[in-house]
């Protein structure tokens, strides 16, 4: 699992580094659309070329694999949700009844799901979207800044403990880790660390 999960970053690292490489030789940085970059860097060259239809082609095909990609990363990170909520229920930090059931055919918290189908569906039709992306970008660093620091600290207190998986260097990694977090942190919206310290406590 260790390896799978690195040898992806690795490969996706690289993918992200040549389609920037692509966009940023097919337009230049400032007039790259930060909405949609690749489908429409595509679009744009094809008016250059007169209509491209190979080019078109390619601009709707992005665009479409961007619109699945994204759908089913929502889906996955929906779906890990609710069994991030099933081992909270195990642990009995909440409560077992709802999020601890599992549906007796399909083996499946289905209880749990349908709850957080329903307050995510509730949350994205009345909350701002830019608001949303905020938020969850800066819980998502705040939550590799707990990781990081977590994984330092249990190194320091507790050095033998069982690790199917241990980080290397993990004084020099860990530490780089909560900072480069921090760093992405501090350029979002002072609005949104005020959602982060008003939300942390209720959590």
């Amino acid at each position: 699992m260790p390896i799978g999960i690195i040898t992806s970053l690795f490969v996706c690292t690289f993918l992200y580094i040549g389609v920037a490489a692509v966009i940023t030789g097919m337009q230049r940085y400032p007039d790259i659309n930060v909405e949609a970059a690749v489908s429409r860097a595509f679009s744009d060259q094809a008016k250059k070329e007169g209509g491209n239809a190979l080019l078109n082609a390619s601009a709707g095909f992005i665009a479409a694999g961007a619109l699945a990609g994204m759908t089913s990363v929502l889906l996955i990170t929906f779906l890990s949700q609710a069994r991030v909520f099933l081992a909270m229920a195990r642990d009995r930090l909440v409560p077992h009844a709802i999020f601890g059931v599992v549906h007796p055919k399909f083996k499946t918290p289905h209880i749990s799901t349908m709850l957080t189908g329903v307050i995510i569906s509730v949350v994205a039709a009345f909350t701002p979207i830019l608001i949303l992306e905020d938020m969850v970008n800066i819980g998502t660093l705040f939550a590799f800044v707990v990781v990081c620091g977590s994984v330092l600290i249990l190194r320091i207190r507790q050095p033998g403990a069982h690790r199917p998986f241990r980080c290397p260097a993990v004084y020099l990694v860990a530490p780089l880790g909560i900072l480069v977090n921090l760093i992405m942190m501090l350029f979002l919206p002072k609005e949104t660390w005020w959602r982060l310290v008003i939300w942390m406590p209720s959590a």
